[in-house]
């Protein structure tokens, strides 16, 4: 995983012993040596895919933030009127003087 490396996309991936370590101490992860042969496996795996996916032509495709179009309904800022506290305890279900009662949440 060096810098500047460039992996075919026909040539696998695999991910030493040691680049996995690395990774696990970067991302604070222990896990025994037991384990390190399956999560090589599975990281070299998800690299392999990702350089499939840098191999596509994505030159006219527009970027997005979301898969659907998405937009943000605005509305004018307009003032009221607000008649005080009484209007504001008139809505509220429970009341207790001058502070709304809510249920109680551990």
């Amino acid at each position: 995983m060096g810098r500047g490396r460039h992996v075919s996309p026909l040539s696998p991936m695999k991910l030493s012993a040691e680049q996995v370590k690395k990774i696990a101490l970067l991302a604070r992860l222990e896990f025994s040596e037991a384990d390190l042969e399956k999560y090589s496996g599975q990281l070299s795996a998800i690299l392999d895919y990702v350089e499939k996916l840098n191999g596509l032509d994505v030159a006219s495709i527009e970027p997005t933030a979301h898969a659907v179009s998405v937009s943000t309904p605005f509305r004018e800022d307009t003032v009221v009127s607000f008649n005080g506290q009484e209007e504001a305890f008139a809505q509220a279900p429970d009341r207790d003087g001058n502070f709304f009662r809510v249920p109680k949440v551990v």
